[in-house]
């Protein structure tokens, strides 16, 4: 009625589906509208009830045939341009084809979509010569998910629209934009794309001008300036503190830090941008932080490659030594933990052992909870032969894993031995390992010397040779890196420590850590120790040979160094809970900021090997840099 107080043309319709009075109710309905106002001028009699189940091709055509009789205008009924195809005989009760064309529901891309209106336009026209053939339906969406090569965007649907309008000119098609109006109710039954189909929006206000630019995101100005702004202090910091980092390499890591801003920026602007589910947005919520935790593990890694790359020059640079011949070494005592190992994989470990060019030392071989003596008693025979520098340990069931076997090692050291080495039992290593590593302990307050894990049979292995190469990053990229500062990650095996620090106030490995060498360690940097780390391969061991193996180290890992880290934190309550001034206050809240950073963005600039250059950290942990310390304990998380 009020379509025809403005002299507008309607085409009515009648909705179907499966609840048969409600249907009546709307037969009757359209017939009386139709019959009362003159500016109807064609109605169509239900919407996609054959693609929904909703009706049968029969109980159809009798509501078109009851419709058809009683009035006077032409009658059809809407489906999918395929359905027709599919059901041709439904053409016999209508007066025209009433048509849906909407390429998004055909995951058709933007690109293609008028192309796949016009000739699936043209395939019904074929099929049905002499009836008129109208596009009840054709659109795109302006917002929401994207349905496999369709993207619903507000600059697709303009071009789409603007471009259809154009064809539909030029072909003479008759048809119906889906739809005038956003309508926010449809999302319940047709997810994000359904309150989006509108030329104009629920307010009614134009969403798009059909001629011009389209912006597709109006709060892209403040998205730039908040990237820019969250990027701008950390950018300026590095170009000013990092001066030794050369020209290239300051510019890559700005960039870097301006890229990972930029997409963090984006990433929080999408609730605004985009139109989520209750669902989608709940997992945004759980998304966001994950990201930011790993865009810092980016930029800490980048920071590592930048340092590494393009700096002027290393400032703790360790090569192997070539003692002479004639001088003294100390005694090395070398430990070899064992459980369930294959025992020719031992044995060859054994082997390499034996062939140390080396004046003086002793081989521990402590297996510990292995239950099958098939396992262990190759490797005591082994021992026997290889002589008397090679005593073997059965513990059989034993408390403190690998941490325990070793504890149990040092009390059946040699006396005289002053430097004690770790090898796993998978290891081959290389003759002057011991020779060119001892004289390091020449200076007194060096407390272990470390040398990179390497591995061996994994070329011709994808799976072995990513592996192989993940691990090559942090041990001649990320260990380098933090070798700079004094602030390495002892690790369990081609790693020298010297036995007073490591008995000093009894303590020897800690059993309540998985991690027990990260940890041990940490413990040394705290005394006041230095560490050494020569980046040159001293040994070979293996590489996990299943995804299952290489999760389930990687699991020890992270939670051993979560262990590590309940323990930091519990300290620093304690020693804050005994403080009466602000300065303890400040130095350990100063540190527990930095182990975060350190770790996850790695360019705390007074990380230095100078105390001076530090905070300080007080009893008891004496005078370590508070820097190194924290360091330490989270340089082995990953993310």
């Amino acid at each position: 009625e009020l379509a025809q107080k403005y002299a507008i043309a309607v085409t009515a319709g009648a909705w179907l589906d499966k609840d048969l009075a409600k249907n009546s109710r709307e037969i009757t309905s359209l017939i009386h509208n139709t019959r009362k106002h003159s500016n109807i001028e064609r109605v169509i009699v239900g919407n996609e009830a054959l693609l929904r189940g909703d009706l049968s091709v029969k109980e159809l055509g009798a509501y078109l045939r009851k419709v058809r009789k009683q009035v006077n205008v032409p009658v059809s009924t809407a489906e999918p341009w395929h359905v027709w195809l599919k059901y041709p005989e439904l053409a016999e009760n209508v007066d025209f084809i009433a048509i849906h064309i909407l390429p998004y529901w055909e995951g058709i891309s933007e690109e293609t979509s008028l192309d796949f209106v016009l000739d699936s336009y043209q395939k019904v026209v074929r099929a049905f010569p002499g009836k008129l053939v109208l596009i009840a339906e054709v659109g795109w969406p302006s917002q929401g998910n994207r349905f496999l090569n369709a993207r619903p965007t507000l600059a697709n649907e303009a071009k789409f629209l603007r471009r259809f309008l154009n064809l539909a000119q030029k072909e003479h098609l008759d048809y119906f934009v889906m739809e005038a109006f956003d309508q926010p109710w449809k999302r319940a039954t047709e997810g994000t794309v359904g309150p989006n189909w509108g030329i104009f929006d629920a307010d009614r206000s134009a969403k798009f001008a059909m001629t011009g630019a389209i912006v597709t995101n109006p709060l892209w100005p403040i998205e730039t300036i908040a990237a820019t702004g969250l990027a701008l202090l950390p950018i300026i910091a590095f170009l000013y503190y990092f001066k030794e980092v050369r020209t290239r390499g300051r510019l890559f890591f700005a960039f870097l830090v301006q890229s990972a801003a930029s997409l963090l920026i984006w990433t929080a602007f999408i609730p605004l941008t985009e139109d989520l589910t209750n669902w989608g947005t709940a997992i945004w919520c759980l998304l966001l932080p994950a990201q930011f935790a790993l865009l810092l593990v980016v930029l800490a890694n980048g920071f590592e490659l930048t340092e590494l790359l393009w700096s002027k020059h290393l400032k703790r640079h360790f090569a192997p030594i070539s003692p002479s011949r004639h001088r003294l070494l100390p005694k090395a005592s070398i430990h070899v933990a064992i459980c369930n190992e294959p025992p020719e994989m031992v044995i060859a470990t054994l082997n390499s052992l034996a062939a140390l060019d080396y004046p003086s030392f002793e081989v521990l071989v402590i297996d510990n909870n292995t239950k099958d003596p098939v396992l262990w008693e190759p490797v005591a025979a082994h021992c026997k032969e290889l002589g008397s520098k090679f005593r073997f340990f059965s513990l059989g069931k034993w408390p403190g894993y690998k941490a325990g076997a070793l504890n149990f090692a040092l009390q059946h050291t040699d006396p005289a031995a002053a430097v004690i080495g770790i090898v796993d039992s998978d290891y081959i290593v290389k003759p002057d390992w011991l020779r060119s590593l001892t004289p390091y302990f020449d200076e007194a307050d060096v407390g272990f010397v470390q040398a990179p894990q390497d591995h061996r049979e994994w070329q011709g292995d994808s799976f072995k040779e990513m592996c192989n190469w993940e691990y090559a990053g942090f041990f001649h990229i990320g260990m380098v890196h933090r070798n700079e500062r004094n602030a390495i990650i002892q690790h369990g095996t081609m790693t020298l420590i010297r036995k007073a620090a490591l008995l000093e106030e009894k303590k020897g490995w800690s059993e309540w850590c998985i991690c027990e060498d990260a940890e041990l360690g940490l413990r040394l940097l705290s005394q006041g120790y230095k560490s050494v780390y020569v980046n040159v391969n001293s040994g070979h061991g293996l590489t996990p040979d299943s995804f299952a193996g290489f999760k389930g180290q990687r699991f020890r890992w992270a939670y051993g160094a979560v262990q590590i880290l309940k323990t930091l934190l519990a300290f620093i309550i304690a020693v804050e809970a005994q403080s009466a001034n602000a300065w303890p206050k400040i130095s350990f809240y100063n540190g527990l900021a930095t182990l975060v950073w350190r770790r996850l963005a790695d360019t705390f600039h007074h990380c230095r090997a100078g105390v001076d250059n530090d905070i300080a950290v007080v009893a008891p942990f004496g005078g370590i840099p508070c820097c190194r310390l924290l360091t330490a304990y989270l340089g082995d998380i990953r993310i």
